[in-house]
């Protein structure tokens, strides 16, 4: 669950930037998905401050993982819409080659995307 000071600017912009579609919204939560893949946020609780977003802690400590069939233009696609990119690069691994990069989303939260090739089969 990613914490995020608007909720309704936030699920809009995960819907526009990143192709997500809204699962359901309870106002200030939300459940998305990208490609079958469900998450969800929680607008800021002032009364809980253990939930802070990372616009408020100055920092995060989450790095969401995404595997795309076409990683650049997923990427592409977040820095048009407003999030800050980090540069794609081909990584030599032992199954071959593993194109990765990624961005900030506007709300401070890190993405890493890259191909699906972690997700096997690997050669033996």
């Amino acid at each position: 669950m990613l914490i995020v000071q608007d909720a309704d600017a936030a699920v809009a912009w995960y819907k526009t930037a990143l192709g997500a579609t809204e699962l359901w919204n309870l106002g200030g939560v939300a459940g998305l998905e990208i490609s079958g893949a469900a998450f969800f946020l929680h607008e800021v609780n002032p009364e809980n401050p253990t939930e802070t977003s990372p616009g408020q802690a100055g920092v995060t400590s989450i790095r969401i993982e995404v595997f795309a069939d076409d990683p650049d233009t997923f990427i592409e696609r977040a820095v048009a819409a407003g999030a800050i990119g980090a540069g794609i690069e081909d990584h030599h691994v032992p199954w071959g080659t593993h194109r990765q990069g990624g961005f900030t989303d506007p709300f401070g939260h890190k993405w890493s995307v890259g191909d699906t090739s972690p997700l096997g089969p690997f050669p033996r």
